[in-house]
């Protein structure tokens, strides 16, 4: 027996028992975790919590460069998740004892960051997600497509580890089903739509040769300086534990969701979380944790219904502009059937958002004075997953720099991608969106993990929207046609306040928050789909972006105010992203500390 199948045999006992060896935390790992705290008290409770963390997710850990689990995946079982909402408990009473008067006033900032993270978390426990949720970006399919991308293998252990994780996917799936099953018993279950597409990626997956799919893919490109024999032995090894166990076991999930999740599914006219027993209450929770702020959905909702009549007048002022419209409608139906204003293949798509990515790229230093060493690069969403995801998405670059930052666009049907639109998606996604906020957060010295890795999302989207419109200002659209691409995705953002409320806290159906967005974005009917469908399982994140952004902008209009030819663009911008992705409150207050303090200083 070869070290290889010998090591298929002893990963399939060993996710069994899922007994995890204790592994001392490194003194480079507590670096991470407690980097820029001093408080000894504090120092090693984010020590203990960044432990426990990695612990319970090894796949992030691998990632972030924490290999001490790189053999283990996350355990779904209730037994963890019951362990998890203790921990929760544990660490938040810890927090709360510790003495902040003793502290330097950045640490009392990241004290009540953590507090507030583990307050979320802990509020959010209501929604029971595990025990409900499905989705094309997480399910089984999706979740271990992409270890074999996370999970680089370089050397020969690296190759045993991998063979380890896909050894206990088995056990992994069955508890993800264990646990639907478990919430079905309460009459918890996902939405029709969201239920229907994961089957169908299923059934997509389940015809292929399992050679061709995506958790096969380091089979057939082994290191090159492994030995003839080495290569071999770990490519059929690979091959052999995803289809003795992982296809059997996805076809099991396939089956169990077909026959006892689909009949009961949320049908098109409940298919908000508030249409389940304690909807209202987790939709409140995920409002207040994506955008940091005490509103209620009708205020969020309120707000997305002004801002969509602000916007949907700048699009029909520029649409009379461009094709001579007389209204909003004509605008809209110009944009959406207009053939030349789409791709007419891949290679095309490919080449506007690489052209846009450069000219972002060569323009950021005179807008910004941190800069992050990671790049970013362009790339395509798997074929697996890109008829059932939306357009495009951001995945940070790894800290030890193996792997940049990377841009993900969506190539499926490229006739059905405008032109119009590509611009301003890859400065969100991009530089000086996504990529430039999250990989500077990285690297920032004297930021805890918690936050260095983590942080708000309404700091995080909606900086990623406020550069959308930064970007007009540093002249990166080729022209109006690329404003109104521009307009057409603030209008969308927009609309996901109206959306997000109305389908989850309001009770409009699946069709009525399509019909809103036909009515008031010119994104395409495929993209539509797809996003409402995103928002119907993600609740209360679509709110984030505009929030965030309004946020952001307020403060950029309010310290231009205030400092006059004294305001520094560099200079709010490097305070803007020079502490992580912080809540909105914090946010104002470092901002407003900025300015205070360059009035104080005497002009040279």
């Amino acid at each position: 027996m070869s070290r290889w199948s010998a090591l298929l045999l002893l990963s399939s006992a060993a996710a069994c028992t899922h007994a995890q060896s204790p592994a001392a935390m490194p003194a480079e790992v507590r670096s991470v975790a407690t980097d820029g705290v001093s408080d000894s008290g504090f120092a090693a409770l984010l020590a203990e919590h960044w432990d426990y963390v990695m612990r319970r997710h090894p796949m992030w850990a691998t990632e972030l460069g924490d290999h001490r689990f790189d053999d283990q995946v996350h355990d779904p079982s209730l037994a963890a998740q019951k362990e998890d909402e203790a921990k929760a408990r544990a660490f938040l009473a810890a927090a709360k004892a510790l003495d902040a008067s003793k502290m330097t006033p950045r640490e009392q900032v990241f004290l009540a960051l953590f507090i507030e993270e583990l307050e979320s978390n802990i509020a959010s426990e209501v929604c029971h997600f595990e025990e409900w949720t499905i989705s094309p970006r997480g399910n089984p399919i999706s979740g271990w497509s992409y270890l074999s991308d996370l999970h680089r293998v370089k050397t020969v252990k690296d190759g045993e580890n991998l063979l380890a994780r896909f050894g206990k996917a088995a056990w992994s799936i069955d508890l993800e089903i264990e646990n639907l099953r478990r919430g079905a018993k309460q009459g918890w279950f996902a939405n029709q739509e969201s239920t229907r597409r994961v089957i169908k990626m299923a059934q997509d997956l389940l015809q292929k040769p399992v050679a061709e799919w995506a958790m096969a893919k380091p089979a057939a490109e082994p290191p090159a300086d492994w030995s003839d024999a080495d290569k071999q032995r770990f490519s059929g090894a690979l091959l052999k534990v995803i289809t003795d166990q992982v296809k059997p076991a996805i076809q099991r999930y396939q089956t169990f969701v077909e026959q006892e999740v689909l009949p009961h599914s949320r049908d098109e006219a409940h298919t908000g979380v508030g249409a389940l027993p304690f909807g209202q209450a987790c939709y409140q929770a995920r409002v207040e944790a994506f955008t940091s702020l005490k509103k209620t959905a009708q205020e969020h909702h309120d707000i997305g219904l002004a801002e969509i009549a602000r916007i949907n007048g700048e699009m029909a002022a520029l649409g009379q502009k461009l094709f001579g419209a007389k209204d909003l409608a004509q605008t809209l139906n110009r944009l959406r059937t207009d053939a030349s204003l789409y791709f007419d293949t891949v290679e095309s798509l490919e080449a506007k958002a690489q052209a846009a990515l450069d000219k972002a790229r060569a323009a950021i230093p005179n807008y910004f004075g941190i800069l992050p060493k990671a790049d970013c690069v362009l790339a395509r969403i798997p074929d697996y997953e890109a008829p059932f995801t939306t357009i495009a998405y951001y995945r940070p670059a790894v800290p030890d720099g193996s792997r940049p930052g990377e841009y993900f666009v969506n190539t499926y049907q490229p006739k059905t991608r405008p032109r119009f639109e590509m611009e301003a998606l890859t400065y969100h996604e991009s530089i000086p969106g996504h990529h430039l906020q999250i990989a500077i957060s990285q690297e920032l010295p004297a930021v805890p993990g918690f936050l260095k890795h983590g942080g708000m999302t309404a700091f995080v989207e909606g900086w990623a929207l406020y550069t959308e419109q930064l970007a007009e200002e540093m002249g990166l659209y080729e022209g109006d046609l690329d404003r109104m691409g521009m307009l057409s995705f603030e209008a969308w953002r927009a609309s996901r306040l109206v959306v997000d409320t109305g389908v989850h806290a309001l009770g409009w159906s699946r069709d009525q928050a399509k019909q809103f967005m036909l009515e008031h974005t010119a994104l395409a009917p495929n993209n539509i789909d797809n996003e409402v469908d995103r928002y119907i399982v993600w609740p209360g994140q679509a709110l984030a972006y505009k929030t965030g952004q309004m946020e952001i902008w307020r403060l950029r209009r309010e310290a231009e105010a205030a400092l006059g030819a004294r305001f520094d663009i560099k200079a709010f911008h490097d305070v803007v992203l020079g502490q992580g992705a912080v809540s909105l409150p914090v946010l104002r207050g470092r901002v407003e500390a900025w300015v205070a303090q360059v009035k104080a200083t005497p002009a040279s």
